[in-house]
Parts: C-alpha cells; structure tokens; sequence
C-alpha cells in the first residue's frame, strides 16, 4: 500500500515521555491530493485488507483487535464503517461499549471485553473499550463509585494498577494470537466545535447531537491529559496505540485502514494447503462432477 511508509509515524510503540502536544491533528503526512485521489488511496486500502480478512478466516490461526477511542465527532464511527466497508461480515464482528450495565457493575472492569474478543480468523472492532475505564470513570469520578469496589482498594495508585492489569491482559491476548491495534482518533478542540455546530446546523444530522456533549467538551484539558497518560502507560510492541490526525477525515481512514494492513501482512497469512488423501479426494470429486451427465 502506497500510504505503508507513513504509518510509522503516527504509532507510538513505547514512549514515556509521550505528549499530545506534540502530535498535529490536522496533520496530512505530506500528501497533497484531491478527494479523487483520496478515495482511490482508501479504495487500495480497502481491497488489500478485504484479501488478507479472507486468509485471516481461511487460516484460522490469529485474531485482529482494533481499538477505537477519541472524544466526541472525532469520526469512530464514520473511520470504522469506510475501512470495513469491503471486509465479509461473516468474518468481522463491531462492538460498541456504551454505559455498563447492573450486570456488568457487578464484575471486573475487563469482564464485559472478554465477552467481545474476536474468535481466530475474525477481525474484532472496538468502538470504545476497557480504556473508557482509565478515561470516562477517570475524569468522572462518580462513576467510579457506581463500579462497587471495596473503598480500601480504590487509593491514589488505582490508575497505575489499572495501566499495569491493561498491559497484563494485552499482552496475555498476544501471546495466544490475537493481533492488537490501538486508534486513538486526535481531533482538535476547533474542529470539534465545527463538528458539532455542523450537527446543530443540519437537520438529517440532529440525532448525532446530545447535551452531553456540550458538558464532555468543557472537561477537554481533563480528558487530554488522562488520553496523554493512557497512551504513555499502555502503548507497547504487543498492543501499539496509533495517534491518527482526525481533523481531516480522509486521511485518518487512510491511516487506519494502512495500519490495519501492515498488522496483517506481518502475520503471513496463507489459504490452507491440502495434500495427501485429502488432495486424493478433491481429485476425485472433480472426476465425479466430471463425468455426470448434462448440466
């Protein structure tokens, strides 16, 4: 894929001294192309990853995890439905993790993820996940409270054992062959405010617009420093988080479906061969079809 030397840039594989700061949402690496050209990038994206979910399935050796967080507009839902746009259903499940349930209080915060893993040979899609529980309950603290945990295990350090039991399932999912990729959509404050005004602004668009919104953007410098302190504490080889420009729509699709290529190709997924007796029978059955009469 042309787009396949570009997207190192945006991953952050172990860095502690990570910042967002530092990482332009409006960021094109470089290209300067049309809408024409853009669609025809995608579309390359789109066909190569369409191929290798085949191989993922008829091998059924690995899983694909991909993770998507960001705030509010920064286009999750859109990035997902364009780059499986072109991947079989049968072999790709999207899961979109909204406000636990009673059922889900009264367990771990990992439990209700275990639930969703891919099975071998599918691509699992997260919209949103586990780390809702290092974002939203932390800038919220009140939801917190709402999870149930003894008071004496809830103490200043709860974010870092949570950083540390993030990394333990990760690397857990890794070493039984399942393939991690981490997107974490980095949209600017001005553009989400365009977004926004956009949905107010557009009738057929109103449905995408919640209060809720309004009261998440005013908490923004809370929610990019606890984003800042995920990616620094749980980006690593096995389970590398992707910081994607997401001013520009186009181009976060493009990362995210290269990304996404890359992983897989690194896998060396091959259609299953057939030899022996079994190759003897599929012989056999072609002389049987062969050899009847008619159509």
């Amino acid at each position: 894929m042309k787009l396949a030397k570009f997207v190192s840039r945006y991953c952050v594989d172990k860095e502690e001294k990570f910042r967002l700061a530092d990482h332009d949402p409006g960021d094109t690496g470089g290209l300067d192309i049309d809408k024409k050209e853009a669609k025809e990038l995608l579309a390359e994206g789109i066909s190569r990853l369409s191929d290798l979910q085949e191989r993922l399935y008829a091998q059924d050796r690995w899983a694909l995890l991909a993770i998507f967080q960001a705030m509010d507009a920064a286009g999750k839902d859109s990035a997902i439905a364009h780059v499986m746009s072109g991947i079989n259903p049968q072999g790709c499940e999207v899961h979109s993790f909204k406000r636990p349930s009673n059922e889900e209080y009264d367990h771990d915060f990992l439990w209700r993820s275990f639930k969703r893993l891919p099975e071998r040979g599918r691509i699992g899609i997260f919209n949103r996940s586990y780390y809702e529980e290092v974002l939203v309950v932390r800038v919220h603290p009140e939801a917190l409270a709402r999870e149930k945990i003894p008071p004496n295990l809830v103490d200043k350090d709860i974010w870092k054992k949570r950083f540390k039991d993030i990394r333990a399932f990760e690397r857990y999912l890794a070493r039984n062959g399942t393939r991690i990729l981490k997107f974490h959509l980095h949209l600017s404050k001005a553009e989400q405010k365009r977004r926004l005004l956009e949905r107010l602004d557009t009738p057929s668009k109103h449905w995408k617009f919640e209060i809720g919104d309004l009261a998440e953007r005013k908490l923004w410098d809370k929610y990019m420093f606890a984003y800042e302190d995920m990616i620094r504490n749980t980006s690593t080889p096995d389970a590398p988080w992707y910081v994607v420009p997401a001013d520009n729509k186009w181009f976060s699709r493009i990362v995210v479906a290269a990304a996404m290529v890359e992983a897989l190709e690194s896998l060396d997924l091959k259609f299953p061969s057939v030899r022996g007796a079994a190759l003897r029978d599929l012989k056999n059955a072609r002389q049987t079809l062969l050899a009847e009469r008619g159509k």
